[in-house]
């Protein structure tokens, strides 16, 4: 089973390497560096496109279903490259960090490769998946401190 299942989504390879790359650009660069240094030697790999930074549009929608509408610009940095046995991997990033798109790439490769594959899981993924329980769970909390519950009075028919 995997860690990124949901109610509705059926898994399918293509899913899980999504829930696996979204995971991977989340984390803070310097997670994802101290658990791909725990995996031990990375392996060697050349560039079909080296890292590059650009900008990207962003689009909206009021209420989920209306008109859509330019919300503004965010800068990426994507990057591919290709493992010696042929593997292509895939990295972006949010922001201007190369190494981190290149660390995502890198991983990206790694879980097409199934000799390598559930180690980068268990040493990379599984790790990043807590921490990011673990942000969401403190940014819940600090968000609940000032909640504000509104009750509605409803006054008899007399």
């Amino acid at each position: 089973m995997s860690i990124f299942t949901h109610n509705t989504i059926r898994m399918t390879p293509d899913v899980d390497r999504r829930g696996a790359l979204g995971l991977l650009a989340r984390s803070p660069a310097s997670l994802l560096t101290e658990c791909l240094a725990g995996i031990g030697g990375l392996p060697p790999f050349t560039w079909l496109r080296k890292p590059e930074t650009g900008m990207v549009m962003l689009r909206g929608r009021i209420g989920g279903d209306g008109a859509r509408f330019n919300l503004g610009e965010a800068t990426i940095t994507r990057c591919t490259l290709r493992l010696a046995d042929g593997t292509v991997g895939v990295g972006t990033v949010r922001g201007r960090s190369a190494r981190q798109a290149e660390m995502i790439a890198l991983c990206d490769a790694m879980l097409q490769q199934p000799a390598v594959a559930d180690r980068v899981r268990t040493d990379v993924l599984d790790i990043l998946a807590d921490a990011e329980r673990e942000r969401n769970a403190r940014a819940a909390a600090a968000t609940a401190g000032s909640r504000v519950d509104f009750y509605v009075l409803v006054r008899g028919e007399d």
